[in-house]
Order: C-alpha cells, then sequence, then structure tokens
C-alpha cells in the first residue's frame, strides 16, 4: 500500500470517528451532567439539569437523552428558538411560578414557548392570566364618542345590542338658559351614567356632543330609533327668549327599560312592544309626538311643552304663558 493510499484511509478513518463520536453525544444526551449551557437563539443561559428535569417536558427529554440536540465545539446546548422569552421558562421550573407581563401580545408569545417546550404548568399559568384579562376587559365600561353622521349610522345599524344615545351640546347659545338649565343638564349626565353602570353589556351607550340638540336621548332597537326624550324647551319668562333644560328622570328611565325588549330580537327573538299607543300617560308638563317612520313603524317622540315656569319670574312680575 502506498504512503497516500495509506493517509487517505487514516483520515477516512478519522472522519468516521469523531462522527461516530458526535452521534454518541448527541445519544447520550446530557447523561452525566450536573450543568447544562443553552444557547437559545444567540441568549445564552446557564442552568441544572435538575431545574430542567422538574416537569415532563421537552427540556426533561432533552437531559435525558430522550431528544436529540447539538452541541457546539464548546459544550452550549444549541436550541433553535427565540430567546426572549426563555428566561421566564426557567424561572417557572425554578420557583414554579412567574410573574406575566401585562402586554397581550407578549403574553401570546410567552404561551407560544410554553407549549412549544411542553411546559404545561407554565401553559395553564398563562392561559388563566389570559382569562382574566378577559374577564376585565369585558366589565370595562367603553362609551363611544359620535365623531360624524355617517359614524352614529353604520354604529346602530350593526350594533346587535339595544343603542341609547344622549346628545347634549352646551355650546348652543342661540338663547341664553334659565336658571336650572345647567343643573338639569348635569343631572342628565349623571343619569346616563348611572344607567351605563346598570345595563352594561346588555345596551349600547353613545355620546354625540356635535348636535344641534342641547339635551336629547334617543332609543335605538334592530337598528332604528324606536323613541326620543327631548329635554329642552323654549319659554318667555323675559323680553328676551330663554332656554329650559328639563330633567325627566322617570321618563327616561321608562324608555331605557322599554328598549331592553328588542335586546335579543336580531337574534331571533320576538317582537313584545313595536309602539305604544298614543294614550299613554304623560307627567305633567310634558306631551308625546308620533312620527311615521317605515310604515306603520312610529317613532315616540317625547317633548316638554313650551311653557313658563312661575319660579322663573321675579316677584311681584306678572306670568305669561305662551305656547
Amino acid at each position: 500500500m502506498s504512503a497516500e493510499a495509506s493517509v487517505g484511509s487514516h483520515a477516512a478513518g478519522s472522519i468516521q470517528s469523531a462522527c461516530q463520536s458526535t452521534e454518541e453525544h448527541r445519544s447520550r444526551g446530557l447523561l452525566g451532567s450536573k450543568y447544562v449551557k443553552l444557547n437559545v437563539g444567540g441568549s445564552l443561559h446557564y442552568t441544572t439539569v435538575q431545574t430542567l428535569s422538574k416537569e415532563e417536558s421537552l427540556l426533561r427529554s432533552i437531559c435525558n437523552g430522550g431528544t436529540e440536540v447539538t452541541i457546539d465545539s464548546e459544550g452550549w446546548v444549541v436550541l433553535d428558538r427565540c430567546g426572549r422569552h426563555f428566561g421566564l421558562v426557567l424561572n417557572f421550573l425554578r420557583d414554579g411560578s412567574v410573574p406575566l407581563p401585562e402586554d397581550q401580545r407578549e403574553l401570546d408569545e410567552v404561551l407560544k414557548e410554553a407549549q412549544y417546550y411542553r411546559v404545561q404548568g407554565l401553559v395553564q399559568h398563562c392561559l388563566g392570566a389570559m382569562q382574566k384579562q378577559k374577564d376585565v376587559f369585558e366589565s370595562v365600561c367603553r362609551i363611544p364618542m359620535i365623531t360624524s353622521a355617517k359614524e352614529e349610522q353604520r354604529m346602530i345599524a350593526t350594533c346587535r345590542k339595544p343603542v341609547v344615545k344622549l346628545q347634549n351640546n352646551r355650546g348652543n347659545n342661540k338663547y341664553s338658559y334659565t336658571s336650572n338649565s345647567d343643573d338639569n343638564l348635569l343631572k342628565n349626565i349623571e343619569l346616563f351614567d348611572k344607567l351605563v353602570l346598570r345595563f352594561n353589556g346588555r345596551v349600547l351607550f353613545v355620546k354625540d356632543v356635535l348636535g344641534d340638540e342641547i339635551c336629547c336621548w334617543s332609543f335605538y332597537g334592530e337598528g332604528r330609533k324606536i323613541a326620543e326624550v327631548c329635554c329642552t324647551s323654549i319659554v318667555y319668562a323675559t323680553e328676551k327668549k330663554q332656554t329650559k333644560v328639563e330633567f325627566p328622570e322617570a321618563r327616561i328611565f321608562e324608555e331605557t327599560l322599554n328598549i331592553l325588549i328588542y335586546e335579543n330580537s336580531r337574534s331571533g327573538g320576538i317582537h313584545l312592544l313595536d309602539s305604544r299607543g298614543s294614550g299613554s300617560s304623560l307627567g305633567t308638563g310634558q306631551s308625546e309626538e308620533e312620527g311615521a317612520v317605515g310604515g306603520d313603524r312610529r317613532v315616540r317622540r317625547i317633548h316638554v311643552r313650551r311653557h313658563i315656569m312661575h319660579d322663573e319670574r321675579g316677584h311681584g312680575q306678572q306670568t305669561v304663558y305662551k305656547d
């Protein structure tokens, strides 16, 4: 045999021996080791086999040789994953619990890593945190603010729940306001907030501060207006016209309860009430007008009757009523 053939044969044998050694090293996993060096997507971590073996997971399988791993020349176990949240996975294995990120996207990322490494304890921990976030989100009262008529129409048409809209625009200063108007306007806003807290989840409440009305309630069901309560009127208590804001609390609450009839109407529910008769009893100082909308369907429009009140005039002045 020539010298060249001998050298070639020796080199081939060395390569084969090295390959066999590598395969043997991979098949053995990390048996016999106490400490482990992990390179997870460039993020370096140093831990123990005991920590990695705490749960029946992919990491335990790597330690006991059940899963083939790649170990570089410096002894680092190379895992082809993003190492951003791997430290959190290790801390969970060490302590059994770990603070989770509040950001929904990061929490999803942690869940994906826990599922990949098959750390079921961390998976359940993430799912529990997600459920808590969902419960908190659903309990929050969110009130949309109307920014345009087009947006309002689309919102009402697509909403599967009844809609109650409060339109208030204190900037409408066409006439001066009576003495109690500001207080009554605030009372309407406070009632709106109370109704939101009481019927949140069943009714969509929206606010409109762009319309012409100073204070007006609108009630929608099945995408159409069912009733309207206008809380303003013009009074002639002085030489100039004045705007009076009323607070018909009972009537507003009544219409809110009536609109609940349409709560499940778009899901196949039966209409219990389509329109009210014109003979309904009204409180003092209120009148009801009905306008036809869509054939026989009518909108109940409740307006405060235009009048003056005795307490709107100074003492000793003559009271003049004018409709």
